[in-house]
This record gives C-alpha cells, sequence and structure tokens, in this order.
C-alpha cells in the first residue's frame, strides 16, 4: 500500500512543469484581460469623442436651421404682403373700372336723351292748339320734318334699320311669320316687311318680321 502511494506521487520535474503551466496560463490570461481593458477604453475614448463632436456640431446646426427657417417665415411674410396689396389694388381698379363705364354709359345716354327731347318739344309746338294748321298738308309736311329730326338722331347714334324687302331670308337678321306664293319675287326672298329690324354698330337688336316667298 505504501509502494502505491509513492507510485502516485508526482515527481519533482512534474511539479516543476505543471507550475510552469499554471504560470504560463496566468500570463496570458492577464495578457488577455488587459489588451480586453485596453480595448474597453479605446472604445469608451471613441465613443466620448463622438458625443463631444456630436455635441459640438449640434448648436452649429440647430442654429443653421433655424435660421434658415427664419428666412423662410420672412418671405413667406413679405409675399402674403404684396399678394394682399396686389389684391387691394385690382378690387379697387375693378370698382373704378365699372364707375367709369357707368359714367360713360350715363354720359352717351345723356346726350342722346338731350337730343331726343328736342322732339318731344317738337311735337309738344306741333300740336299747340295756337300752332295747328289750317291744311292737312301743311301739318303733313311738320310732323315730316319732325320724324327726320328723330330719324337723324338715331342714325348719328349708330341705329340702323333693317329692311329686307326683296332680299334672300336670313334666318340672323329676319323673323318669318308666313309664307305666300309670288309671280315675282323668287322662292326663299322677303315679299313683305311687315315690321323693320334694327341693328346697331352690326349687333341686331330686333330682327325683321317679313313673309316669305314660296315661289310661283
Amino acid at each position: 500500500m505504501a509502494e502505491d502511494l509513492n507510485q502516485q506521487e508526482p515527481t519533482a520535474e512534474e511539479k516543476a512543469k505543471f507550475e510552469q503551466d499554471v504560470m504560463k496560463a496566468a500570463e496570458e490570461a492577464m495578457k488577455m484581460e488587459a489588451e480586453a481593458n485596453q480595448a474597453d477604453a479605446q472604445a469608451d475614448a471613441a465613443d466620448a469623442a463622438a458625443a463631444d463632436a456630436n455635441a459640438a456640431e449640434q448648436p452649429a446646426e440647430q442654429e443653421s436651421t433655424e435660421s434658415a427657417e427664419d428666412v423662410l417665415k420672412a418671405e413667406l411674410a413679405a409675399a402674403n404682403d404684396r399678394n394682399l396689396r396686389l389684391m387691394a389694388e385690382f378690387d379697387n381698379f375693378r370698382r373704378r373700372s365699372a364707375k367709369e363705364q357707368l359714367e360713360l354709359i350715363e354720359t352717351a345716354n345723356g346726350k342722346l336723351l338731350e337730343k331726343l327731347s328736342e322732339v318731344q318739344d317738337n311735337f309738344e309746338r306741333a300740336f299747340a292748339s295756337e300752332n295747328k294748321a289750317k291744311d292737312l298738308e301743311a301739318f303733313e309736311k311738320g310732323m315730316q320734318m319732325i320724324y327726320n329730326q328723330f330719324a337723324k338722331i338715331l342714325t348719328d347714334a349708330g341705329l340702323e334699320q333693317i329692311d329686307p324687302t326683296g332680299a334672300e331670308f336670313d334666318p340672323n337678321c329676319h323673323e318669318a311669320l308666313m309664307q305666300q306664293p309670288s309671280e315675282t319675287i323668287p322662292e326663299g326672298h322677303v315679299v313683305t316687311v311687315f315690321q323693320k329690324g334694327y341693328k346697331l354698330k352690326n349687333k341686331i337688336l330686333k330682327t325683321a318680321k317679313v313673309i316669305v316667298s314660296s315661289g310661283k
């Protein structure tokens, strides 16, 4: 039994080699731990540097963003102000134009009515008891003169009669009341003008009412 125990006890060389292996493993573990600590320290230093850089850049970026927003707000305010001014100026221009147009129409109507009032005066004088003609011929002559005055006033104002007697029927200017046969007027032409039409500077105010030929 003592012999077995003596055989199992390690030799001095084995103990020295074991101690060397343990020391070597310990040194390697300490080296690895030191490298790991150094890597962690470098990573922490890099993170701190990045944080410092971001902290330094953030105020500049924020200041730049705020400056750009202020510029855009100022430009928007200026554009809105110009738009409001233009709208106000346009509204004033529209009001002035409408007023000037109304005044122009009233002035033109005033001049026309002034001339027509002269016709009315002549009619009143013709119908006055002291101016009544002794014969029908003199009265008719006076009425003709007043009519001519009235017609000239309307012509000077741009009014034109439409008298399409014998002309080809035109639905744009004429209104057909009926058709009747005619020995002298071709088919589709005006036989009789029942009521004359009128136009003002090429604009039809009233169509002429006519009777149209249906041919022989």
